[in-house]
């Protein structure tokens, strides 16, 4: 858990303009999670696998594209783990007065 504590002289909504900002990061990334999922999504369709099974079992050469799109495919996979994991940090925080 990440505990944000936020101190300001001044009598102003500090911490109001902190959660606003934390609060759009994470609709960002929800939104950046879900074009990524979809295009996961197609390429699962397309070739009738799921990514697990086509990191572990499939190479450039077994796709249409070959290299291109296996990059693609596994670049969107390190995408989604990536905004995951973010995703998940901005959510445990805790703010502490």
């Amino acid at each position: 858990m990440i505990k944000l504590q936020i101190q300001s002289e001044a009598n102003d909504s500090a911490v109001e303009i902190i959660k606003s900002a934390i609060s759009a990061e994470i609709k960002r990334l929800e939104f950046g999670l879900q074009k990524t999922e979809k295009q996961i999504c197609q390429f699962e369709q397309m070739y009738n696998i799921l990514s697990e099974k086509f990191l572990a079992e499939l190479s450039a050469e077994d796709m249409k594209n070959k290299d291109a799109e296996y990059v693609e495919w596994a670049g969107e996979l390190r995408i989604r783990d990536r905004i995951a994991a973010d995703l998940k940090r901005l959510r445990e925080i805790e703010y502490v007065a």
